[in-house]
């Protein structure tokens, strides 16, 4: 038999080997979050080769069915989680909601000031010194949105030491003094992954991302934070409360 196609039903082989592990996810062979078989299992079963295979995964990850963890394997992925957008968004209690863990880690922190996007945004005058962030969360095993958020200096001055620590922004503003908050402005748009956000969400190059750029205000509505996120646009549906 060829291995580029099913002489007896014209179908190329990798098409239905995707087509067969598609089957299995739906009928509940394969469940989310569950590892797949290894690549050299799937071609024993299936009496192809592993060029093979590798095209059939490729293929389900592109449509958004799996996930390649990079030395580990290849994993179903969890249906889109909803993401509820509301004047209170917590990322931890969103995800929990789902009936997922919530995860956060610091990636990177540095000093900024403040160009005139940003000193609009926080209410503050151009230069102003800012923290930066660059955060990834995920649920559960996987990468949901890597973000970057400023806070202004003064007034977080340790934002970044805080955020290590507790790995929550609502904990972090709370070691400050802020009790409550909430989401002032949200603007969605949606771009193609770069280079950099790709690897961070384990996303293919060319994948969409949904882009999120929100003001978040204390209790008198002076601004607290604004953050640029980028949510994997096939793990994720926001849900807006009207």
């Amino acid at each position: 038999m060829s291995d580029t196609q099913d002489t007896r039903s014209g179908v190329a082989l990798w098409r239905r080997v995707a087509d067969q592990i598609e089957r299995g996810i739906a009928e509940g062979l394969y469940m989310s979050g569950e590892k797949l078989p290894g690549e050299m299992e799937i071609a024993e079963s299936y009496r192809v080769n592993r060029h093979t295979v590798r095209r059939a995964l490729a293929t389900l990850a592109e449509r958004g069915l799996v996930r390649a963890e990079r030395g580990s394997g290849t994993y179903v992925e969890a249906p889109r989680l909803a993401y509820p957008l509301k004047s209170r968004t917590r990322f931890s209690e969103n995800i929990h909601a789902g009936g997922r863990e919530a995860r956060a880690q610091l990636i990177a922190h540095t000093m900024d000031e403040a160009d005139r996007a940003l000193a609009k945004r926080l209410a503050v005058k151009v230069g102003t010194p800012l923290v930066r962030l660059e955060t990834l969360r995920s649920a559960d095993r996987t990468p949901i949105s890597t973000a970057t958020s400023w806070l202004p200096a003064d007034r977080f001055p340790d934002a970044a030491t805080v955020y290590q620590r507790t790995r929550s922004m609502t904990r972090t503003l709370s070691h400050f003094g802020i009790q409550d908050y909430r989401r002032a402005t949200t603007r969605l748009t949606a771009a193609i992954v770069n280079a950099t956000d790709a690897a961070r969400l384990d996303l293919a190059l060319g994948r969409p991302v949904l882009l999120v750029e929100s003001v978040d205000v204390d209790t008198d509505g002076k601004p607290l934070l604004t953050t640029n996120s980028r949510f994997a646009a096939e793990r994720i549906e926001f849900v807006v409360d009207s």
